[in-house]
């Protein structure tokens, strides 16, 4: 059934809805009495969109015609969460065209859509840490200059912009969330999902890129789901007249290196293998990842999930998704 406007229960559009956070907000703004409507690439029947979280879903990337389908939405559009993105830093290296259209001109698009028909909802863009890119080894501030090192990284300060410039040129409010490792169940790429699996291998020692002393901030995907309602939330109690873009670091505000986290997972996992680190640093990887959190907890929220909890959350899953299919 539609909501109106003046419905006690707003309505979040979630691009990238199929993908590891969008189905994390979906279930997070479903428990908490959203409507749910999601976009993007799955082919799911009415009860299994239900049953990932969405009361409304659509098979379909973010263009333009799959986006005026949802006119009918309008004023009715409280909030976007728009998780759809290139989500990989060596992918945006080997094809930096196609992960541009993927990020940047994808959000130039969800804009211009919302500038004409919900110039009222909010849009939580989830961000990166990449926009840092080369930093000193201390904990990093929204107010610090970008410094990308990848073409992910510098598409994420485009989207950054363009929705500094919607905000200040249409009046769309918008909250960039810049994330820093995300990591969860469901989760198959990246550091956490390639370590699982050659750590149940069972072949030892293994060998990973870098020293070991690079440092990174984790922060689980419930976690990160969380601070995206909380922020629509809070806008939602608190509404301004004056749209501008905000940010915000998302993470746990620790800062841990990456042969402590491998350890921790090995642990987790129950695999005595050795872990070694061959010296040699990938493209686009920068040494270290510490955020400061003042504005998140200004903002009244934390995280709840501690790494030691979300690491044997992972492995729990991970063991079974490296299982070998029957």
């Amino acid at each position: 059934m539609r909501q109106t406007s003046n419905t006690p229960f707003p309505t979040v559009l979630i691009t990238g809805g199929a993908g590891f956070l969008g189905q994390a907000c979906a279930r997070r703004f479903r428990v908490a009495g959203w409507r749910v409507v999601g976009l993007g690439h799955g082919r799911w029947t009415a009860d299994e969109a239900r049953a990932a979280g969405y009361d409304r879903w659509v098979n379909a990337g973010v263009t333009a015609e799959a986006l005026e389908g949802l006119a009918d939405l309008g004023q009715d559009l409280h909030a976007v969460a728009h998780c759809a993105s290139n989500g990989s830093v060596p992918y945006s290296l080997e094809h930096p065209l196609d992960a541009y259209e993927r990020t940047v001109g994808i959000t130039a698009v969800l804009l211009d859509y919302l500038r004409r028909h919900a110039p009222q909802a909010m849009v939580l863009y989830p961000s990166s840490a990449a926009v840092y890119g080369a930093a000193p080894d201390r904990p990093l501030q929204e107010s610090d200059p970008p410094n990308p090192v990848s073409p992910y990284g510098f598409h994420k300060v485009m989207v950054e912009q363009l929705l500094a410039a919607h905000a200040a040129c249409f009046g769309q409010p918008a909250v960039a969330v810049r994330f820093f490792s995300i990591y969860g169940p469901g989760l198959r790429k990246q550091l956490l999902w390639d370590a699982s699996g050659r750590l149940l291998s069972g072949e030892s020692p293994q060998t990973f890129f870098g020293t070991g002393e690079e440092t990174r901030d984790w922060i689980h995907v419930d976690d990160a789901a969380a601070l995206i309602l909380h922020l629509a939330d809070r806008v939602k109690a608190k509404p301004t007249s004056q749209a501008r873009l905000d940010l915000v670091n998302g993470a746990s505000g620790k800062r841990v290196t990456v042969r402590e986290v491998l350890k921790r997972l090995a642990l987790a996992l129950g695999s005595p293998a050795e872990i070694r680190f061959n010296g040699t640093v990938r493209a686009g990887d920068p040494r270290f990842y510490h955020a400061a959190v003042q504005r998140m907890h200004a903002a009244g929220w934390s995280p709840s999930i501690t790494l030691e909890q979300g690491l044997a959350d992972y492995a729990l899953w991970a063991r079974k998704a490296h299982l070998p299919a029957p």
